[in-house]
């Protein structure tokens, strides 16, 4: 049996919840508003977009994510909570790389923002590390036999970034016109990078 509130678009409910919370002095707007701003517009997957386009047009810049990710995302101004330990893994030919959080939701914020909710979805976290060709063949992700898939179980220590293959026909790209061709799909290994 549902309630009339639970038949409200989640965006009224939102709005409700935070008059409410805001009425009792419980929270204050301004702050609510610089936690929003934040989000929408330094924390999120173009953040992780430019790190790879980075990586994908500066070997030594690569080099360096590969070895200490959080040092050299901080290089570009990316960090912060849920961002303190980020180990980045590259994907090949014949190596996929795929992130998880088995426990709950575990997601390097700074590079990638807010997780999708597929990412927390308990059946996700469960199959993808038993059946994680069969997850990602169902996410639009056909994988040759011969290609081994990695799955990373990111916790509260490390979270995992993926850095995905440059795709072919992108050679000639400056860097400013790779970063749109990179989704936050891509970055925890669920897609590949498709070239324009």
């Amino acid at each position: 049996m549902s309630t009339s509130a639970e038949r409200l678009p989640p965006s009224l409910r939102t709005e409700a919840l935070e008059q409410l919370l805001t009425e009792r002095g419980l929270v204050d707007p301004a702050v609510m508003d610089g936690f929003i701003a934040n989000y929408e517009e330094n924390v999120g997957p173009l953040n992780g977009a430019k790190v790879v386009a980075r990586a994908w047009t500066d070997p030594e810049y690569k080099k360096r994510l590969l070895a200490d990710g959080t040092a050299a995302i901080k290089e570009l101004g990316f960090g912060g909570p849920q961002g303190e330990h980020i180990v980045v893994v590259e994907n090949r030919p014949t190596r996929h790389n795929v992130t998880v959080c088995t426990l709950c939701s575990c997601y390097p914020w700074p590079v990638l923002g807010l997780p999708p909710s597929w990412y927390k979805d308990p059946a996700y976290r469960a199959r993808v590390v038993r059946e994680p060709r069969a997850v990602l063949s169902e996410m639009g992700l056909d994988l040759a036999d011969d290609v081994e898939i990695v799955v990373h179980d990111s916790s509260a220590e490390v979270r995992w970034l993926v850095l995905p293959e440059r795709p072919a026909g992108t050679e000639q790209l400056s860097e400013e016109e790779l970063v749109p061709l990179i989704t936050r799909d891509a970055l925890v290994g669920v897609a590949k990078v498709v070239a324009p």
